[in-house]
């Protein structure tokens, strides 16, 4: 059984290892490292600094001078250490014959999943990512290695990335963009048949635009990032893949291109031929146009109509959002002009390709719908929870042909699994969680898992997210020019005994951020109990263009500082990867509130549950299908009304009501051994319900098992 996909590359930096650390280079190289918290202790070790500044092996190794690498080659404990850990990195990118993918025969697929998505979260050094669906792609291809599933991602590298979130001292977001070098990050260059450094080219409209392509590895899953920042383009072009979510539409289109077209014709050029296409989401809907060009290309009499339909018996389709604006929409005239070329090639009128991206609507000049494009000619398709998959199939079912199936997210579990419970629950359960499970058989031993070793568990967790928290306060404090007393006064600002509420996630407004400020008379009587302290950490960005999601930051913030909830609720600004692993592993509750049903998965819940984090939200997304009774709270019922001011004031009565009646209470509810009695249940149900069933690795099974064996079985006619 196929279980690698190795694409050949440009060597890296030369770092001139010394004896006896050869390897290091390899692994700095390779985003295994990203997900392995010792191959980290590795790095950090030989320059904690730069380490600590950047997070960023390929920084670190360029760092290093010969006198501090003779030192280290002298340092028979850390070269003892270094070979563990290579010894490690070797073994698991060798060895994929015992992951539930190999294992299973009948499984094999006849080429590699290549899976195209317009972001990839994979770690906090390479902002490449805005959100949750980037987060979601970055853990299923952590997964994908995990299981030895032949896969390839298909990317853009945007060396502007998506913007890094400041709050000024008025409450008010600015925007700074970074400035990635691609030369400094775990990136190499593609390499060409004829040995050079790959390029690809996509006509867009009158001109050519060429893509340099770089390789993301991530363990033993690659990924394709296409760079249109090179020489060989026009000015004007280079820009087009700098900025995620590029609020200019032609501009986006153009990206998108690139990432359909261009992605596309990277896999050729390194003969690659994937047996499924898996589009995640719109963004990536032309890579269908590009193949279809192909097949006409190959029999000039083939309609190009029944081209698209062929090209979409292997292509599959997920939806992440609801949401109207999440679904990618173009103006007829700028995607005609786009395409003028392959219409020529194709021998279709435009109208054609346009009325197959016709959305729900009559209108002569309706836009061009990338999601209904997709839908009408992907194989399969699927939602990503099962209340998403019901509403997803009333929204669209009419122009699939078909329900849309559903396939709940899940994450990476080595990924977002705090160290100090790690290790408690692989003691408990005899089960390593280096990589994603199995099965669930092996976690049958979870609720074995010793009490008090919990709590101890969660307190240190807790305690390094107050660390890192009062750090960022403080320079964010700095910055707004507060007075020294008051930055001494930020080391000490989060209480360890108190009660901490985390919600974090991104400001757009059906996630109703405001909703628990909704009576703040009332929530400053539950902060304020000397007895049972509670407090709040908010984190979260809202795009550049979302003027309403800015406005509710403003708000929050300005609550933060007046004398009512002043050192009770805080805002960290710049939310990434990194301060999301320390609040999902920290805090007591994770608080999740948006309008049902316009959420249409959210795993920030799933990281803080296999965390014992339990959760108290809206029936909404995952939880949903996840709350059982015993992991947490629902806020309401499933029920509602369309008068979005009642039910704003419903929910938050039931927020208020939950939070004071049984929440705080019950955690502060204490045995004589000062352990919280009422809450561990709570707390090992959260990880018992969450660790295999919101896990990636069973989500990627299912991928497999229901989207990926069924589009490469399909009968050829069909």
């Amino acid at each position: 059984m196929t279980t690698s996909l190795r694409v050949p590359t440009i060597p890296g930096h030369d770092f001139n290892l010394p004896a006896g650390l050869e390897g290091l280079d390899d692994l700095a190289y390779n985003l295994w490292w990203s997900w392995t918290p010792r191959a980290q202790a590795i790095f950090s070790r030989i320059d904690s600094n730069t380490w600590i500044r950047h997070r960023n092996p390929i920084r670190v190794l360029r760092n290093v001078t010969p006198a501090r690498w003779a030192e280290l080659a002298g340092d028979e404990d850390f070269v003892v250490d270094v070979s563990r850990v290579l010894d490690e990195f070797r073994r698991y990118l060798s060895n994929g014959s015992d992951s539930w993918y190999s294992s299973s025969s009948d499984r094999e697929l006849p080429g590699p999943i290549a899976y195209f998505c317009a972001e990839f979260g994979i770690h906090e050094s390479m902002q490449i990512y805005s959100g949750g669906l980037g987060v979601l792609a970055g853990d299923h291809c952590k997964s994908a290695s995990d299981a030895a599933l032949p896969f390839v991602g298909i990317g853009l590298l945007y060396r502007r990335g998506y913007f890094r979130q400041q709050i000024d001292a008025d409450g008010h977001q600015e925007h700074a963009q970074p400035d990635l070098d691609p030369e400094q990050l775990p990136l190499r260059r593609a390499r060409g048949k004829d040995g050079s450094p790959l390029q690809v080219s996509v006509e867009v409209a009158d001109r050519v635009v060429h893509a340099a392509v770089w390789v993301a590895q991530v363990g033993r899953a690659p990924i394709l990032l296409l760079d249109t920042d090179i020489p060989a383009n026009d000015p004007a072009d280079r820009p087009i893949t700098h900025i995620l979510y590029v609020r200019g539409r032609e501009m986006r289109l153009c990206q998108e291109l690139v990432l359909g077209i261009g992605g596309v014709r990277a896999l050729r050029a390194l003969g690659i031929d994937p047996a499924v296409w898996h589009l995640n989401e719109g963004h990536s809907a032309f890579l269908l146009v590009e193949r279809a060009g192909e097949l006409v290309a190959g029999d000039p009499g083939l309609a190009a109509g029944e081209a698209l339909r062929r090209v979409g018996r292997d292509a599959v389709f997920t939806i992440h959002t609801p949401v109207p604006a999440g679904n990618e929409v173009f103006a007829r005239d700028l995607v005609t002009r786009a395409l003028d070329r392959w219409f020529g090639r194709v021998h279709m009128e435009p109208t054609e390709l346009l009325e197959m991206g016709r959305g729900h609507t009559d209108d002569p000049n309706a836009p061009f719908d990338m999601t209904a494009f997709v839908l009408r000619h992907a194989s399969g398709a699927n939602a990503v929870s099962q209340l998403h998959g019901a509403t997803a199939t009333e929204t669209w079912q009419d122009l699939a042909g078909h329900p849309i199936d559903a396939i709940t997210n899940g994450v990476h579990v080595p990924t977002w699994l705090g160290r100090p419970v790690r290790r408690l629950i692989q003691r408990a359960v005899g089960v390593p969680l280096g990589i994603d499970m199995r099965g669930p058989e092996g976690l049958a031993k979870l609720g074995e898992v010793d009490g008090e070793e919990l709590w101890a568990a969660h307190r240190q967790q807790k305690r390094e997210m107050v660390g890192f928290l009062e750090g960022r306060l403080a320079r964010q404090f700095a910055r707004h020019g507060e007075s020294p007393d008051v930055l001494r006064e930020v080391r000490g600002v989060l209480d360890p005994e108190a009660m901490i509420i985390g919600f974090a996630r991104r400001f757009a407004t059906y996630k109703r951020a405001a909703l628990l400020f909704s009576d703040e008379e009332r929530l400053s009587r539950i902060l304020d109990a000397t007895d049972r302290p509670v407090q709040i950490i908010i984190a979260g960005k809202a795009h550049p263009a979302d003027r309403p999601g800015q406005q509710v930051i403003q708000h929050i913030f300005e609550l933060s500082r007046s004398d009512r909830l002043r050192g009770r609720v805080f805002i960290v600004e710049d939310y990434d990867m990194r301060i999301a692993r320390f609040l999902v592993g920290g805090v007591d509750i994770w608080l999740n509130n948006p309008r049902r049903p316009m959420e249409a998965s959210g795993t920030s819940g799933m990281k803080a549950a296999i965390n014992g984090i339990p959760s108290i939200s809206i029936l909404d997304g995952w939880w949903d299908e996840g709350y059982n009774g015993q992991n947490g709270w629902a806020i309401g019922d499933r029920e509602t009304s369309h008068d979005d001011g009642a039910q704003d004031a419903a929910d938050a009565g039931e927020l208020y009501r939950l939070l004071e009646e049984e929440i705080v209470p019950r955690y502060f509810e204490r045995g004589t051994d000062g352990l919280p009695e009422a809450w561990l249940p709570i707390m090992r149900a959260s990880i018992d319900g969450a660790l295999w069933r919101f896990s990636t690795s069973r989500m990627l099974s299912e991928y497999v098992d229901r989207l990926y064996l069924p589009a490469v079985r399909s009968p050829v006619g069909a």
